[in-house]
């Protein structure tokens, strides 16, 4: 399996701060199980993929997003 490398999406769209309580798109970086889809797989750059779990882990903390998803 050959992963080939993907402009990352909030940089592409010129994102400045990802968001907590914008659930539409931290979802979209989720599992069917709610656990986070890793950096590699999405095409994320290391900075965004940081902001994004602390968006991740602060939306689940205010009961915005799921812990985990049965």
């Amino acid at each position: 399996m050959k992963i080939t490398k993907q402009q990352c999406f909030f940089s592409a769209n010129n994102v400045k701060l990802i968001d907590y309580k914008d659930t539409e798109i931290l979802k979209k970086y989720l599992n069917p199980h709610a656990r986070m889809i890793a950096g590699k797989r999405t095409g994320i750059c290391a900075k965004h993929q940081r902001q994004l779990a602390q968006a991740v882990k602060r939306a689940r903390f205010m009961a915005i997003l799921p812990f985990v998803a049965r």
